[in-house]
């Protein structure tokens, strides 16, 4: 039997269906779907008035994580009376939104993990911003385009609308210069079933028979390949997910939130500045204002449980331990070792807690960078090279270059049993670790055990997975099971350049890109956050930045080869910048971003859990609403905070959304 045949695409398309699409059942609707009364957002889990908002007794809650997820839901509570405990590993808040200081072109400058856009239709994310007044630190970039490798096609433009289904698509229709080349063949019948399923959302059944699908087979069939190449290919890339690797429900979801369902047309807002001082130290400080604690450099060490639910939680500052712990070796690694001037290199260790013994120090490091916890590797010169962010360490661990502050920590060798290592932490270790922060708890031991009312896991996917292996006492299996089953996708990586002159630019200032081997998106800083305009405007130079949503790892299997192609390429899309002379360029390069594979929906973990005090909240979880990226995440965590909120009788704020079904829906 064919696996396709029970998709949606091979159902018949009911008469009902059929009049609705011709115009002729779609006379009741049309006030909705009208130019002149633009649907308004969809309100989830409407709340009775007469519920009290806050706290009349205490309650606690500890928050592990301080991405948007995290930082939403902790600011959500916070406001509610609940006294909060925010833990972040890293020294920065923010997750994938974070900013840290670079040094380049003889200055200090704010770098992040890639340009964000703020749609209109997050409207969760702004109700935030206008609660904080911080709306002055976006502006709006007016329009965007899709600019497309090569003469096969002419780019996109994509401008401010108000337009909801089906008025959007023929605006769309009317304004592309490629429309001739959509491919579309209204005869075909297997064109009106991928028309169908893509304006005819519904989660359950969306999912339901489409997600056994990846969107590469999906596109394999029968599709309009100009559609393919010129709206689903850049968009779907652009939800951080390679195609062949993304669920075909997961991308309905994906466009029905960002076309098909939304109202309020594409184009987006950027930052005025960093993400970080725009947008999480903004939260953070609502989040102190409360009362809420802020801990960054918090490393969860124990979390244990009692009758099936979490009793304490512990975390250090620092990496420092006091008490002795085990590593095991590292397989081939942990006997042979890597050769180095100095001599061979042993690794203990697992996951983001590797640890490396070489004979010249007589101790072990910790290879967790002291930036954002990304593992460091030893490269060909001899020194630790963080993948993610470029901090450089010697092989004692101390820092050789940013953006980490702090040397990596130092752990004495207790004993030694066959492949096994016994650690300790020295005071002097964890003192040097402490991170500089203005949301930091003074502490006066670096082993903090934390009970709580409710725990809430608002990691990325690596942070709880590594949580759940510090888990200890028995808790329900079917959670156990959801998280080791969530997925990572493909690495993503960006590269910003600054060259000392400017070029002249007819798209956008944040351009789509498509057909190239590894960059997905160009972005002009230096005409849009101030900092970067100041700087161009006194030198006459610019700043740009390629990024790759998705790359696989074969075909670059190193830095080098990133930033080879990244800058082979930017020559390629910006020819004038060959005559220009690169003053200093930065590489981001993580894989921690969530992935939506096919068959992942089922299994996906919501909001609550089978552990009655544990709560979960990030872009991995399954969300009850179309979302999508930061939309995605901060929904997460308002609905984290909601959960609890319904828990303990108060009144739940209230989320909203775009349509949750498309008007086509079977």
């Amino acid at each position: 039997m064919n696996p396709l045949s029970n998709d949606v695409l091979s159902q018949p398309i009911s008469r009902r269906t059929l009049f609705k699409l011709c115009g002729i059942g779609a006379v009741g609707g049309v006030v909705g779907y009208t130019r002149f009364s633009k649907p308004q957002p969809t309100v989830h889990q409407p709340d009775r008035l007469d519920l009290p908002r806050s706290l009349t007794q205490s309650k606690s809650v500890v928050v592990v994580g301080g991405g948007l997820a995290g930082l939403a839901c902790a600011y959500e509570l916070s406001q509610r009376g609940f006294a909060v405990t925010l833990l972040e590993r890293s020294p920065q808040l923010g997750g994938k939104i974070a900013s840290w200081q670079v040094e380049a072109a003889g200055e200090t400058f704010m770098m992040e993990h890639g340009f964000h856009g703020f749609f209109p239709q997050y409207y969760n994310l702004k109700s935030i911003v206008a609660e904080l007044e911080i709306q002055d630190n976006f502006r709006s970039l007016n329009s965007y385009a899709v600019l497309y490798r090569g003469e096969k096609y002419q780019p996109e433009v994509f401008r401010p609308s108000h337009s909801a289904f089906p008025w959007n698509i023929v605006d769309l229709a009317i304004a592309s210069p490629n429309r001739l080349k959509w491919g579309i063949n209204l005869t075909k019948w297997e064109h009106w079933q991928v028309f169908r399923a893509i304006t005819g959302f519904q989660t359950q059944k969306t999912f339901q028979r489409l997600d056994h699908l990846s969107v590469a087979e999906w596109v394999e069939r029968s599709f309009p390949h100009g559609l393919y190449d010129l709206y689903f290919l850049p968009f779907a890339k652009s939800s951080l997910n390679a195609p062949d690797l993304m669920s075909v429900g997961e991308l309905m979801q994906f466009f029905h939130f960002y076309f098909f369902g939304n109202p309020e047309g594409l184009a987006f807002n950027g930052t005025r500045y960093d993400m970080g001082t725009s947008l999480v130290q903004p939260i953070a400080s609502a989040i102190a204002r409360n009362g809420g604690k802020i801990v960054t450099g918090a490393n969860v060490t124990a979390i244990q449980t009692q009758n099936g639910k979490i009793s304490s939680l512990s975390y250090s500052q620092g990496e420092g331990e006091d008490a002795p712990f085990w590593v095991t070796g590292v397989g081939d690694k942990g006997d042979k070792g890597d050769k180095g001037d100095k001599g061979e290199i042993s690794y203990y260790g697992a996951a983001d807690r590797m640890y490396a013994v070489s004979p010249e120090n007589k101790a072990a490091i910790s290879l967790t960078c002291t930036h954002q916890g990304c593992t460091v590797q030893l490269a060909e010169d001899g020194k630790f090279h963080c993948p993610c962010h470029g901090a450089v360490y010697d092989r004692q661990g101390k820092v050789l270059k940013g953006p980490a502050q702090r040397d990596l920590p130092r752990f004495q060798v207790v004993k030694q049993q066959e492949d096994r290592l016994q650690l300790v932490g020295s005071r002097e270790s964890l003192n040097n670790q402490l991170p500089t922060t203005n949301y930091q708890l003074p502490i006066t031991n670096y082993q903090l055990p934390i009970q709580a009312d409710y725990y809430i896991f608002a990691t990325d996917v690596p942070g709880v997975q590594q949580l759940f292996t510090l888990v200890a006492g028995e808790v329900s299996q079917q959670v156990r099971s959801q998280v080791e089953k969530l997925s990572i996708a493909d690495p993503f990586a960006v590269c910003r350049f600054w060259f000392d002159r400017d070029f002249d630019w007819q798209h956008s200032n944040f351009t789509s890109l498509s057909g190239y081997q590894l960059t997905d998106s160009i972005t002009l800083y230096h005409r849009i956050q101030e900092p970067y305009i100041d700087w161009a405007n006194k030198t006459g130079g610019s700043v740009v930045e390629l990024h790759a949503y998705c790359y696989k790892e074969k075909e670059f299997p190193n830095q080098q080869a990133l930033l080879t192609t990244f800058e082979q390429e930017l020559y390629e899309i910006v020819p004038q910048l060959q005559q220009a002379k690169m003053l200093h360029r930065e590489l981001v390069n993580q894989k921690n971003f969530s992935g939506y594979p096919p068959n992942s929906y089922s299994d996906r973990p919501e909001t609550s859990t089978e552990i009655p005090n544990l709560i979960f909240a990030g872009d991995w979880v399954k969300m009850p609403f179309p979302c999508g990226l930061m939309e995605r995440a901060v929904s997460s965590g308002l609905l984290a905070a909601n959960e609890i909120l319904h828990r303990e009788g108060l009144q739940r704020r209230s989320l909203f959304s775009v349509n949750p079904e498309g008007m086509l829906k079977i």
